[in-house]
């Protein structure tokens, strides 16, 4: 991934931060932002889990959690992906083309719906309070990223989220 930067979680291969810049040409062009990765044991036969941890506006990404609603990760992972198709396929496919009829951020889903310049003055604007590439850090103490759950699968997290054990809290499948 030439143009990431990622950082290991205390040395740990199966978690670490990438640092990761806004589509060429999309609204969020200008913006980057710290993704967390997760990588299951039975990686890459499971999907690694992912989530923003600074926010991000659009529809089909929860502002708070960072959690991502995206089919291709969340449900029809195969061991053919790898990660690099996630950070130069998915992710950037996300951004270009939200689908607004699948929201996990109902605010932004209705004005890309209704009032497309809206929209893209509020994603500028979370661009310049959130996203500002000298403010996004891959140190893991930045911005004090260790209190931000990100949720299962592209879902509001549930009242039984812990049950196993093995899974990372809050964390998206993709």
């Amino acid at each position: 991934m030439s143009d990431y930067e990622v950082n290991l979680n205390n040395d740990n291969m199966q978690e670490f931060f990438v640092r990761f810049h806004g589509p060429k040409e999309t609204h969020y062009e200008g913006g980057v932002w710290k993704v967390r990765v997760e990588l299951p044991d039975q990686y890459p036969y499971k999907s690694p889990s992912i989530g923003f941890l600074n926010k991000i506006f659009h529809p089909n990404i929860d502002e708070q959690s960072g959690s991502v609603c995206l089919d291709v990760i969340n449900q029809t992972w195969s061991p053919m992906f790898d990660l690099i198709n996630i950070f130069e396929v998915f992710l950037p496919q996300l951004l270009r083309y939200p689908n607004p009829t699948d929201p996990l951020n109902g605010e932004a889903a209705s004005l890309s719906m209704r009032d497309q310049k809206t929209y893209e003055t509020k994603i500028k604007e979370y661009i310049q309070l959130y996203a500002l590439p000298e403010n996004v850090k891959l140190d893991q103490n930045n911005d004090d990223d260790s209190d931000i759950e990100i949720s299962d699968q592209g879902s509001l997290p549930s009242d039984n989220e812990n049950e196993d054990e093995d899974e990372v809290p809050g964390a998206v499948d993709i």
